[in-house]
């Protein structure tokens, strides 16, 4: 099926426990594409300033991403700081410079329009909105967003929500958006509004899948080293899209296999800073750790 993703290519500074790294290659858009073309071809769509090195386009480029729809504009890139606290349980912005980000508003080329599969990434919930304007027929689409736009962009939001099948969120963003405390009821509140699935990204403490078919717990799974947790979320959608989009399914039973891929990708991701375990990841690594988190599930007789 045709994958399609809006979102944003990013530079990044990044401070953990582990190190530090500056203006490494991320961004919503760019952590979802390199995970999903694990599994099949994406689109993308996003916009850069002329600054970006060339090194950085390539990067996406040598994989199963179409960059048709990468737009280079007069200006600087988007760039991002961020310093993680000694457990990871805390980050703090340093500072966030949008550049041609702050004006970027998603036309698709023509030939991406026939998106079957389509995943809007953390941008204004009005931009999302037009985005699905230009889709012609989406099979499935599935979308992120943050506290940000849920506290200054409510009814915009809700209009997207209604358009969507599936939100993937954090516990936090959930229990905002739905004014509850209780996750389950968040969830069951956050259906009301119009994705028929939730997904919560719980960081350490795996997702949880909640639709038609029942609630559905991935683990995360046990890492000996977490080095920067930047993009996991990204990674996640993109694993969990990108499996969908393999399997030409979009309802059943295909949803836990990709909660599972998805699942494999974020946790790669926190492996290294930025997109460096995912830009050196291999298939099989990829399957084995799939096949890992299934032997966790498991509970024998």
């Amino acid at each position: 099926m045709k994958l399609l993703v809006v979102g944003s290519v990013a530079l990044d500074t990044i401070e953990s426990p582990a190190g530090r790294v500056e203006e490494a290659l991320g961004g919503s858009a760019a952590f979802f594409a390199t995970a999903a073309s694990f599994f099949a071809p994406v689109r993308l769509v996003a916009t850069v300033g002329d600054d970006l090195a060339d090194a950085h386009v390539e990067k996406l480029r040598g994989r199963a991403i179409d960059l048709g729809g990468l737009h280079r504009a007069p200006g600087r890139t988007f760039r991002w700081a961020g310093r993680y606290s000694d457990d990871f349980s805390r980050r703090e912005t340093l500072f966030t410079e949008l550049g041609v980000f702050q004006h970027f508003r998603p036309t698709l080329p023509d030939d991406y329009r026939d998106a079957e599969l389509v995943f809007l990434g953390n941008i204004d919930p009005e931009l999302q909105g037009e985005v699905l304007g230009q889709v012609k027929k989406p099979v499935l689409v599935a979308a992120d967003t943050m506290n940000f736009w849920i506290a200054g962009k409510p009814h915009e939001l809700e209009k997207v929500l209604a358009r969507i099948d599936i939100l993937m969120i954090n516990d936090e963003e959930a229990r905002q958006l739905a004014r509850e405390h209780n996750l389950v009821r968040a969830v069951a509140r956050i259906r009301q509004l119009g994705p028929r699935t939730v997904i919560v990204k719980r960081g350490d403490s795996g997702a949880m899948m909640l639709g038609a078919d029942g609630p559905f717990v991935v683990p995360a799974f046990p890492l000996h080293d977490v080095v920067d947790p930047t993009g996991a979320g990204d990674s996640f959608a993109g694993g969990f899209m990108g499996e969908i989009a393999r399997s030409g399914e979009t309802q059943g039973r295909i949803l836990r296999r990709a909660a599972l891929a998805g699942a494999a990708l974020g946790s790669f991701c926190v492996e290294g800073f930025g997109m460096e375990r995912l830009l050196g990841l291999h298939q099989a690594e990829i399957a084995a750790r799939i096949k890992d988190l299934k032997d966790l599930m498991h509970v024998g007789a």
